[in-house]
């Protein structure tokens, strides 16, 4: 019995109908862009699998910091202690991110760090003693699948099970070309009721709606109408977030900046589980008091980890290089060639690029579920011509590690005219 066979027995996989799924692929060992399956396959990960590894597989940069780390202190409890490395990435994000985030609060995943977010929002106001318990949130939002973060999400197929068991959430159109005054007038409207605690947003970049993209200018309205209110927003730059959009951070294209932002997955660069959830000092201030009650009790036995904290700044050591902003550059500039090559093509809807996520969108006669039969025709396709890429319903997208080779990307965009090609 091999691996899949094993595997198959055994485990439970996310996002997967088991009855309607056959063997999965075991993947044994990764090096830069590549993967190989038990059976010696090789794979181009032109996701980054789920867009976490931008530096590649088994860097040895980020591996040597957690070796060594690893032999000085593996690991110990934040609650009640401190330790040199969370204070180190601490200072090293001071640096990075807008001038306006000043406190850090550890966690896990993305999911968890916009769950800080959101109870953040909501605590701040109780703690003052004002009664703000709803949430804002663009219409398709995925902002991950614990509670509060699946209730701020608008993808209703991850989310209908549990109806009536979240948070009160109120939904704006996403302000893409033609509707941004429609959106701008209903933030405007809800925020006039002084109901709302917090606007979530992903800034830019929908990832799971499929890479739909906004402009920068209607989010710093938006914000500014949150700003007038008294409504903190939250940036989700968990996919956004340490080059993806060709900045740091999809923020850094904005006048006005958030309240808060919400940062995983890239953070390590893909090694370890880690989360942050960053604060300006006014949020902060809003728990800051001699009533123990009004701390905030949030925690996770692995927060701050010392060897995640070790891979993180090894992570963003790479990332400052000027040989991986490069590399984002060359990423950017066959994006763009390959979307005017496709732009035009009889079964091509739209293109779109941003940094280097790609997205296209291929025409279909009626309405495509997110895992419908084009989808899955799709993904299929691509796994067996040796590549990684998740479509969402009738989108490809592309989002590779900034180290895949040029030759790499442009067989990852052969596969994918011929698989437009196939539909």
């Amino acid at each position: 019995m091999n691996l899949s066979e094993k595997d198959q027995l055994y485990n439970w996989h996310p996002y997967t109908q088991h009855k309607t799924t056959g063997l999965l692929p075991a993947i044994v060992k990764g090096e830069g862009a590549l993967l190989w399956d038990e059976n010696g396959k090789e794979f181009i990960d032109a996701i980054a699998s789920w867009w976490v590894n931008p530096f590649g597989h088994s860097n040895r940069v980020i591996a040597d910091a957690i070796y060594q780390q690893l032999t000085t202190l593996e690991h110990v409890l934040f609650g009640g202690f401190t330790h040199n490395k969370a204070v180190e990435l601490s200072e090293k994000l001071l640096s990075i991110l807008p001038t306006n985030q000043k406190k850090f609060f550890y966690s896990d995943n993305g999911s968890t760090a916009v769950e800080v977010a959101l109870k953040g929002a909501l605590q701040y106001y109780y703690n003052q003693g004002q009664k703000r318990t709803k949430i804002i949130a663009f219409e398709d939002a995925f902002h991950g699948d614990t509670f509060g973060a699946m209730a701020a999400s608008g993808i209703t197929f991850y989310t209908e099970a549990f109806q009536g068991s979240m948070l009160e959430v109120a939904r704006i159109p996403v302000p893409v070309k033609g509707k941004e005054e429609q959106s701008l007038k209903a933030l405007t409207d809800l925020v006039a009721t002084q109901e709302y605690a917090a606007f979530i947003f992903e800034p830019l970049v929908q990832g799971a709606a499929g890479m739909v993209m906004y402009e920068a200018e209607i989010l710093d309205k938006l914000i500014a109408v949150c700003q007038q209110n008294k409504v903190f927003t939250i940036a989700d730059e968990v996919m956004t977030g340490f080059g993806k959009t060709g900045k740091t951070f999809a923020s850094d294209y904005l006048v006005n900046k958030p309240d808060m932002m919400c940062l995983s997955k890239a953070l390590t660069g893909g090694t370890i589980p880690m989360a942050i959830t960053t604060f300006a000092q006014e949020i902060f201030d809003g728990f800051y008091n001699d009533d123990v009650n009004k701390a905030l009790f949030h925690g996770h036995t692995f927060t701050a980890n010392p060897t995640g904290c070790a891979a993180a700044l090894a992570s963003i050591g790479l990332l400052e290089t000027q040989q991986m902003q490069d590399n984002i550059s060359r990423i950017h500039a066959q994006h763009l060639a390959f979307a005017q090559k496709m732009k035009d093509h009889p079964k091509v809807k739209t293109t779109r690029v941003l940094g280097v996520i790609f997205a296209l969108e291929i025409k279909t006669d009626s309405a495509e579920s997110y895992y419908g039969n084009m989808r899955m025709k799709l993904y299929n396709f691509f796994i067996q011509n040796g590549v990684i890429l998740r479509p969402v319903g009738n989108i490809v997208y592309i989002l590779p590690p900034y180290i895949i080779s040029t030759e790499q990307l442009e067989k990852v965009y052969s596969i994918v005219e011929q698989a437009v090609e196939m539909v």
